[in-house]
This record gives structure tokens, sequence and C-alpha cells, in this order.
């Protein structure tokens, strides 16, 4: 199988890779600064051409037409949409609103560019399935707290989005899923966080391997219980 990974460099992206790599499959992993991702380099040493770094900012659309014209050159069986940035965590009075733009760019905005880009494709692969990494903190009724604005409403505004690719690709046998990869340990989830990389993803390529199209649309955490939100 060959998978599409974004934000592949660090934390979830980068054991979304170890995992696909280790069990055989094919990678192209989408880093913003290949040149600087320098914890794929022992995978790619192991893999050889199973795994192949590109450039990529899901947030500019150069980058992404760059990026979709050096991996659709044969079929995707899976895109993994995973880059993300988590925003200032910062009050009502003191939002940053560039900068929640820009939260929105990347979480929201980044996965569309990159599934409608990369679609051609995706409709050549064999089980046609494209997994977004979102989180609970998007879901309108989890919210009991406030607060982290700018995460809580890309996340809610990516869940809106996928629903209305899903319901749009349906006819066309895809399988579109949001996953909550819990609070895991990465540089965005710190070191308190209670959920490992590796248990997240093996839960997450659990629910994309058992995918199918009367799941899309539908939204799962890492251990396969349904969110609501």
């Amino acid at each position: 199988m060959r998978y599409v990974i974004t934000g592949a460099s660090r934390g979830i992206g980068l054991e979304f890779v170890q995992q696909l790599l280790r069990r055989g499959d094919t990678v192209d992993a989408g880093v913003r600064a290949p040149e600087q991702a320098l914890r794929l380099e022992p995978f790619h040493q192991v893999a050889g051409n199973r795994l192949r770094i590109h450039a990529l900012d899901v947030s500019d659309p150069v980058s992404v037409r760059n990026f979709a014209a050096d991996v659709c050159f044969e079929p995707v069986d899976v895109l993994i949409n995973n880059a993300g940035v988590p925003g200032q965590w910062v009050g009502l009075h003191e939002l940053d609103y560039d900068d929640m733009a820009r939260t929105l760019a990347v979480n929201a905005l980044g996965p569309l560019r990159i599934t409608a880009a990369l679609l051609p494709a995706l409709r050549q692969g064999t089980v046609r399935k494209v997994a977004y990494v979102s989180s609970r903190m998007g879901a309108v009724s989890s919210n009991t707290e406030g607060g982290a604005y700018a995460y809580r409403m890309s996340k809610a505004a990516l869940n809106m989005g996928v629903r209305s690719v899903a319901l749009d690709l349906r006819a066309e046998g895809f399988s579109c899923v949001l996953l909550h990869p819990g609070w895991v340990q990465t540089d965005m989830g710190g070191p308190d966080a209670p959920v490992v990389p590796e248990v997240s993803v093996r839960g997450m390529l659990r629910i994309i391997d058992g995918l199918t199209p009367e799941q899309s649309g539908r939204f799962f955490d890492f251990e396969g219980e349904e969110v609501v939100w």
C-alpha cells in the first residue's frame, strides 16, 4: 500500500512513518523543511525508496501544488492529513488574530487543499481512504473549559469540512474519517501526556485499516470509540 502523510517529521506523523515502513508499506512524507527532518533519516536509510521525503507547507497553495506534482505520478491508496499547529493558547483579551488565521490555514484549510490536490491519484488507489487527525478539543459538546480559541476553532472547522468531503465523495466509494489521537507525548502534547505515540498511532492505523465507506464522515478516537462532536 502507498501512503501519503503530512507533518511527518516528528511526533505522531513520524510514528506513522515508522509503523507503516515496518510493516512493508511505501510512504511519501510531507515535511516543512526536508533538510531539517533529521529524525526521518534513519528510516530512509533502512527503507530506501519505500520512503520519499518532500517539502510541504499545507498552508501555501504553491507548495501544495508542487507536492502534488511530486507524488501524483502513481496511485495513492491512503492519505493521512496529520500536519497541524497548536496556535496560541491565550485568553479572550489576548487573542492574536494573525496567529488565529495561520492556525486555521494550517489545521482546517490545509487538509482540504491536500485532499483536493491529491484527488486524481487517490481515485486511482485501491482503497480510496483519507484520514484526518483532529482533536476532541474541536468537539463543541466537549468544550467545558473555554480558552484555546485558535486550536479549538480550527479543529471544529476541520471536522465540518471533512463531513462535507465525506458526503461529496461518497458516491465514488471514498472512506473519509476524523481521528482523535488522544493526548500524546509529543512536542505539542508535552511530556506529561498519558499516551505515547506508538500506542496512539497503532490504534489509529487499526481504524484506518478497517475503515469502510459506511463509516465515512464519522469521528473516532484512537481506541475506536466514536466521538460526539
